[in-house]
């Protein structure tokens, strides 16, 4: 069974999972009283997120760790707003999101070995994520401090620009090699006249 089989595998048995519970709650009602799903249900996103993860360990599926990541920092939200009711931070909570993927990707990269890729990766999303943060929170509702100091994110992208180009320089390109010896084509236009209508190849 390759990585793509035991992905819908692991993704298969989850939904059944999750479906024969709700109907037997539906067929066997008192089975709700053991989840208060109105008060919780942002604890059943977190739980999905915590199940794909154990997924993508259990049947080594490292491709499942990006989802859970993005399902689990999602329902870690879903649960701070439905505990203050701060629904509208969304407005620009949202832009955490690509800064879940980068925890995924490091999760991913971590089960298939490649931990110091990983950690780039996460690292890249991460401060696109918080700067993203910080710009949208300064002016769509976020917290003061962010209203603040947004200027202080222009001067720190600014930095990282600078930091990238200064230890990231582009090498020049190098020469195209030369062609052995024997192997180069001419091509001679010969001047066309009344009679003549060709082209000369002429083979070095």
């Amino acid at each position: 069974m390759n990585t793509q089989q035991r992905g819908n595998f692991a993704i298969g048995v989850l939904l059944l999972l999750v479906g024969g519970w709700f109907l037997a709650a539906q067929l066997y009602p008192p089975l709700n009283e053991i989840i208060q799903i109105e008060y919780a249900w942002p604890v059943w996103v977190i739980g999905v997120g915590v199940t794909f993860l154990l997924l993508a360990i259990l049947a080594r599926v490292p491709g499942l760790a990006v989802p859970a990541a993005i399902i689990t920092g999602i329902g870690a939200l879903l649960y701070y707003q439905n505990q203050t009711g701060d629904f509208a931070s969304w407005a620009y909570a949202w832009t955490l999101i690509p800064g879940f993927v980068g925890v995924g990707v490091f999760l991913a990269s971590l089960l298939e070995g490649r931990i110091a890729y990983g950690f780039k990766e996460m690292l890249r999303m991460l401060f696109f994520s918080a700067v993203m943060f910080g710009i949208c929170g300064s002016f769509l509702g976020g917290p003061a401090y962010l209203s603040d100091y947004w200027p202080v994110l222009l001067i720190v992208i600014g930095v990282w620009i600078l930091g990238r180009g200064l230890l990231n320089p582009r090498t020049s390109a190098a020469p195209a090699p030369e062609a052995p010896p024997g192997k180069n084509k001419v091509v001679e236009v010969v001047e066309m006249d009344e009679d003549t209508d060709w082209e000369e190849v002429k083979e070095e």
